[in-house]
Formats: C-alpha cells, structure tokens, sequence
C-alpha cells in the first residue's frame, strides 16, 4: 500500500534529538520522532523509595504526559489521578529504562524520568523510551561530574518501536492516520544484544496469524538497527 507520507514499510520517520532543552534537570532531550515531539528529563534524587530503604541498589521510576495541545482534539490534563492508558506508559517507559543498566552501579539513588508529549502523531510511548535512554546518558555523566559516582556505569541501548498491519500490509513505525486504521497493533522494547525488554500486540480487528507475527518480528529488526545506529551517533556526536 502507499503510506500517508511516502515511506516505504520498512522505513522510520526522521528521528532527530534536541541536547539539554531544559537547563535544570540532571539530563534532558527533546525527541522529535517525524511529527511526535516528546520532551524527555531525567532528575536524579539522593534517596530512594521507602520500600526500598536499606538496599544498597537504586531505582528508577517515570511519569508520562501528554500536554493539552499536543492532539487534534485538547487533551484533558490528569488533575486527581492518572488514565488508566497514562499509569500503563508510565510504567513501560519505567521497566524499559531499568532494564538499561544493574541498578546496584547507581547507588541508593533514585532516577526520575519525566516524558511531557508535546506533539503526538503516534508512536509517544516508543518516542519517550528512545528519547529517555539518551537523557539518562547525559544524566549519568552529570553524576560523574559531581563526583557522586567515579564513572559512568555500562549501559545497554534501549529502543522501542511501534509497527503493525494495515489494510493487510505490515508496517513500521505507524504515523496516527496509519495507527488508528490498523488492524493489528504492536509496541516493541529492545536493547542494543537484539533482546525482547516488552512485547505488547493486540489485534484491533479479527486476529492474526503465527506467520503475521514473525514478519512482523522481522520487519522490526529492521528499524531496532536504525535506532541503535542512530543512538550511538548522537552519543558519539556527544562524546558520551
């Protein structure tokens, strides 16, 4: 089928990373994933949850958003408690970023990841945890320049996309004309070895095949070696 904006299957849309928009936390991105904008920030605390009190490892924890122009329609804000959709992102970006790095390097400390959608077009989930493994890169480097750690702890790559089948053709990295006609839904997590971190599909209408599934598997070790290659040239070009 030919996609919305031109792309082939197996193509990302532009991926381009912003260093430090905001001044004051630890480390911060702007992830600009095609028309998905996410602002990504990491801040890091010298305690870590009660439940945890004792334990010499730290821990790391996220909050996601999406700001009330960040849609066609206004979101609305969560004033009380969080949506049901809100607590389960916040969690995925949570579980894929620990799975980063051996939460015993970083000490008792406890790493917040706040991800603020600026602008959505699909894809927000995927977009906050590619985006917010880079700002916990340049977090850990603030660490070290505090003294508070002696180096930088090893990290593995963290990446997450989006695919699935539309109108019967499977397809990477769906823009939200695309992800709103699908009939099957998928969001992977993935480190740099090529490991499963999450592995989240639901079939929207109908069901699909074995078959389906490992095309679709396929397809995306496609696009997890784009973004690998391109989380390694903005370290690079980072010197980080």
């Amino acid at each position: 089928m030919a996609r919305i904006d031109g792309r082939k299957p197996e193509d990302l849309r532009e991926l381009r990373i912003v260093r430090s928009p905001q001044k004051d936390p630890d480390g911060s991105v702007l992830i600009q994933w095609g028309n998905t904008h996410v602002l990504c920030s990491v801040n890091i605390e010298e305690k870590v949850p009660n439940w945890m009190n004792g334990q010499s490892s730290g821990w790391i924890t996220a909050e996601y958003g999406m700001l009330p122009g960040s849609s066609d329609k206004r979101i609305q804000r969560d004033k009380i408690r969080t949506t049901g959709r809100t607590h389960e992102i916040q969690r995925l970006i949570g579980r894929s970023i620990r799975a980063s790095l051996d939460l015993k390097t970083i000490g008792p400390r406890t790493i917040q990841i706040d991800c603020d959608v600026i602008q959505a077009d699909g894809g927000t989930r995927v977009a906050s945890i590619t985006g917010s493994y880079l700002a916990l890169r340049l977090a850990l480097h603030e660490l070290v320049k505090r003294k508070s750690i002696p180096q930088v702890p090893p990290t593995l790559l963290i990446g997450a996309l989006s695919l699935g089948r539309v109108n019967g053709d499977i397809l990477l990295d769906l823009n939200y004309p695309e992800d709103v006609k699908a009939e099957v839904d998928a969001n992977l997590v993935m480190n740099e070895k090529m490991e499963f971190v999450e592995i989240q599909g639901t079939a929207e209408k109908g069901s699909f095949s074995r078959d389906e599934f490992t095309k679709m598997l396929d397809l995306a070790n496609v696009g997890f070696a784009q973004i690998f290659e391109f989380q390694r040239k903005i370290l690079r070009d980072w010197n980080l």
